[in-house]
C-alpha cells in the first residue's frame, strides 16, 4: 500500500509508538509519529492530506480534545482513536461526536492497518472532491472541467475535445445514453467558447409539438398561419450570435430534416410566411441518444444531414464506464443540493460511497443527481440498495464487526467493478497482496466473473 498521505500517529507511550509505526511503515504507509497532542497539532490544518489516529488517555490534552481542535479546524478529518478496555463506551459516544473509527487495545498490526487504510481512502475522496469544486485554475476560468467533474481516463480525454474544439466554431454532434449530460457538455462548450457573452439556446426536438416545430425553430410572419397574429423569431434567430442546442434531433420530421440541412449549409433561415432569408451567425450542437450512423443506415435519419452535423462528433460516457468517478461525484452533487436547499451536508459513510461505485446506473448522472437531492433532502439515509446487498454498513442493529465486514466487502465490489474484475489492479489499488485478496473474496464470496468487463 503506497501513499503519499500520511498517518499521524500519537500516543504518550514510546513502546507503542514505534510497534504502530512498524506495523504501518511495514504496509508502506507514511507515519509522523507524536509523542503528545500539541506536537501532533503543528502538523494539523484544514487541508492536511492524511488522518489522525491518536490515543484516548494522554497527559495534558487527551486524544478526546485532540479530536475536537482537530475536527474544528477540519470537520472532514478521519480521526481514530485507540482506546483502552473501559473507554470503549467513551469511544462509541466519539464517534457520534465525529470520530471515524476507534481501535480497542490490545488490537492486531493488521486492524490498524485496515482501518488506516479505509480511512485514507475516504480522505482522498473528501479533498479529491474539494478540488473538483473548487477546480484547478480558480472559479470561471475553466467552465469544461468545472462542469464535466471526473478524474477517469474517459473524462479527462472528453474534456481535451471539448476545449481543442471550444474557440474553432466548428459545428458539434453529441451522442450518448439518457442522462450522462449532453446538455452539460454543450453549455460547457458555449462558456468556453468566444460565444460565452452571447446566448446558448435549449431545442427538445422531442418535446415540440409536430404542427408546431418549423414555426418555432424558424420563427413566422403575421399572417402565416391561423392565430399567427404577429411576428415571431424564432431559435434558430434567438441564438445569434451564440449556440443552438439542438437535442434529440433524431426526433425530427424526415421533411423538416430536410429543411434543417438547408439552413445548416446556407448560415440563413426564412421565417414561415416571408421570402427573405435571415443571415446567421451561430454555432449549432446536435445530441442524441441513438447512434445516429446505425440510424442512417436505416433509414431514420438523413444521412446528408449527419455528415453536415458531424464534423466533431464527441460521446458521453456512461457511468458504467466511469466508475471509479462516481463516489467523488456524488459528493460534489450532493453539497450542490445541500446548497439549493439551504440544508447542511449529511456525512456519507465511505461503505455507502463504495457501494454507489459498484451498483448500475441506468439512468446515469441523472439518476445519481436524483440520489443525491434524495439523500440532501433527508428522505433516505443512502442511495436506493440494489438487491441482494444486505443491509447498509452502519444500520442499526448490526454489530461493530458486521459493519466492519460489510464495509471491506463493499470497498473490494467497488474496486473490482472499477477495474472490470482485474485482480492485479485492485490489489493494487487496495494496497494488498494477491494472497489477501484472494483470502477476502473467498470470504465475502465475491467472484471476479461477476465484474469482468468483457
Amino acid at each position: 500500500m503506497t501513499t503519499t498521505a500520511p498517518v499521524l500517529f500519537v500516543d504518550d507511550e514510546a513502546a507503542l509508538r514505534h510497534a504502530a509505526s512498524q506495523a504501518l511503515m511495514l504496509a508502506e504507509l507514511d507515519v509522523i509519529a507524536c509523542g503528545n497532542a500539541q506536537e501532533a497539532l503543528s502538523h494539523l490544518g484544514r487541508d492536511f492530506p492524511g488522518v489522525l489516529v491518536t490515543d484516548i488517555r494522554m497527559p495534558g490534552m487527551d486524544g478526546l480534545g485532540l479530536m475536537a481542535e482537530a475536527l474544528s479546524r477540519d470537520p472532514e478529518l478521519p480521526v481514530i482513536l485507540i482506546t483502552g478496555h473501559g473507554d470503549v463506551d467513551l469511544a462509541v459516544q466519539s464517534m457520534r461526536d465525529g470520530a471515524y473509527d476507534f481501535l480497542e487495545k490490545p488490537y492486531a498490526p493488521a486492524r490498524l492497518v485496515e482501518a488506516v487504510g479505509r480511512a485514507l481512502e475516504k480522505r482522498r475522496l473528501t479533498l479529491e472532491n474539494r478540488r473538483l469544486r473548487a477546480g484547478t485554475t480558480g472559479p470561471g476560468d475553466d467552465p469544461i472541467g468545472e462542469r464535466l467533474l471526473g478524474r477517469s481516463e474517459v473524462m479527462t480525454r472528453l474534456r481535451a475535445q471539448l476545449r481543442a474544439v471550444a474557440d474553432t466554431g466548428a459545428d458539434l454532434l453529441i451522442e450518448g445514453e439518457t442522462g450522462t449530460g449532453k446538455e452539460v457538455a454543450a453549455r460547457a462548450l458555449h462558456a468556453a467558447s468566444a460565444r460565452a457573452e452571447r446566448p446558448f439556446v435549449a431545442v427538445n426536438c422531442a418535446a415540440l409539438p409536430a404542427e408546431l416545430i418549423e414555426s418555432e425553430l424558424f420563427g413566422h410572419e403575421a399572417g402565416a398561419f391561423p392565430g399567427a397574429t404577429r411576428a415571431r423569431y424564432g431559435k434558430f434567430e434567438h441564438a445569434r450570435g451564440g449556440t443552438l442546442f439542438l437535442d434529440e434531433i433524431d426526433s425530427l420530421p424526415m421533411g423538416l430534416q430536410a429543411k434543417l440541412l438547408h439552413v445548416i449549409e446556407e448560415r440563413a433561415v426564412t421565417r414561415l410566411g416571408s421570402n427573405d432569408p435571415v443571415a446567421l451567425d451561430l454555432r449549432i450542437v446536435a445530441a442524441s441518444k441513438r447512434d445516429l450512423a446505425a440510424a442512417a443506415a436505416e433509414g431514420a435519419f438523413r444521412p446528408d444531414l449527419l455528415y453536415r452535423l458531424n464534423v466533431v462528433t464527441l460521446r458521453m460516457p456512461p457511468l458504467s464506464a466511469r466508475s471509479e468517478d462516481i463516489p467523488a461525484l456524488f459528493l460534489a452533487l450532493l453539497e450542490a443540493a445541500a446548497l439549493r436547499t439551504g440544508r447542511p451536508v449529511p456525512e456519507v459513510p465511505g461503505a455507502v460511497l463504495s457501494r454507489l461505485a459498484s451498483r448500475d446506473w441506468p439512468g446515469n448522472v441523472r439518476e445519481l443527481r436524483n440520489a443525491a437531492e434524495r439523500m440532501a433532502l433527508g428522505l433516505e439515509a443512502a442511495s436506493p440498495q440494489p438487491e441482494g446487498t444486505g443491509p447498509v454498513p452502519g444500520d442499526e442493529g448490526d454489530t461493530l464487526s458486521d459493519r466492519m465486514a460489510a464495509h471491506e466487502k463493499a470497498l473490494i465490489a467497488a474496486e473490482l467493478a472499477s477495474h472490470g474484475g482485474s485482480l492485479k489492479a485492485t490489489y493494487e489499488a487496495l494496497g494488498l497482496s494477491r494472497k489477501a485478496l484472494y483470502e477476502k473474496m473467498q470470504k465475502h464470496g465475491l467472484s471476479r466473473d461477476a465484474f469482468r468487463d468483457d
